[in-house]
């Protein structure tokens, strides 16, 4: 089976194991996020971060929005946590997101454990 963007994501992980290599656990999400923007940059990565992205409900648009950590590629969300580890609830998050926005791929980053923790999500749904 053929993983979804699976040359884009093995770049974008591989940011993110620098990040975690060179900080370690025990920072605020927030710096991971700016240390992941620069070393996106240094790796010529194109992303945009805090996108407000829209979700729709049978074709119209709702008034609440969703605001990804970053987008890489235009086509990859990726959602940041700085915890001890991830719960089956930061999974939902993500697969939510995909659901309601059509994205294909998710990769959930954890940098606050020990190692980094990463996880790919693929929207199995088609809307």
């Amino acid at each position: 089976m053929d993983l979804v963007y699976k040359e884009e994501s093995y770049n974008i992980i591989g940011a993110c194991m620098d990040v975690h290599s060179e900080l370690g656990p025990g920072f605020l999400e927030a710096i991971y996020h700016e240390a992941l923007l620069l070393e996106l940059e240094n790796r010529n990565i194109p992303y945009e971060t805090n996108v407000k992205l829209r979700v729709s409900y049978k074709g119209k648009n709702l008034k609440k929005s969703y605001y990804a950590d970053v987008i890489c590629y235009g086509k990859i969300i990726l959602e940041l946590k700085a915890m001890e580890g991830l719960v089956s609830e930061h999974e939902s998050q993500v697969i939510n997101y995909l659901t309601a926005t059509n994205y294909k791929l998710g990769l959930l980053i954890n940098f606050g454990s020990k190692s980094l923790q990463y996880k790919r999500l693929v929207q199995t749904r088609n809307n």
